[in-house]
């Protein structure tokens, strides 16, 4: 059974999420579920989409210290499927705070990424597909 696509090939919000990830270290993008998710190599590191009555939402894995702060934060909530495993998703609109959301995806990032992975952004490399 394939799931139903989530957001139209040009979305913006998704536009923005890949912007903010394609250049980490061998970071890929996979349609997982219907929604664009994106990868360090095989693991997910952020997902667009936590639920279908949801969708303008980001699912994260935060900084196990950070996690009961996070939860404090309107528009900031315990997805689905990934929540029991300690993800969390945050809802993004108009006045969502992208540097925030940017700040999210680099700790999540470092929550799955190999120590190569996790070297070579120390390091400044990007992935090829952010030059």
């Amino acid at each position: 059974m394939e799931h139903p696509k989530l957001f139209e090939p040009d979305d913006a919000v998704v536009a923005r999420l890949r912007e903010l990830c394609a250049g980490y270290p061998e970071c890929v993008e996979v349609e997982s579920w219907g929604r664009p998710s994106f990868r360090a190599g095989k693991k997910i590191f952020a997902l667009a989409g936590a639920m279908m009555d949801r969708p303008y939402s980001l699912v994260f894995k935060p900084d196990p210290f950070e996690h009961p702060a996070l939860l404090e934060l309107d528009g900031v909530f315990v997805p689905p499927y990934f929540g029991p495993s300690g993800w969390l998703a945050i809802d993004l609109d108009d006045g969502t705070d992208w540097a925030f959301v940017a700040e999210l995806v680099d700790t999540s990032y470092r929550q799955v990424a190999l120590k190569r992975q996790l070297a070579a952004l120390d390091a400044g490399v990007t992935s090829p597909s952010s030059s």
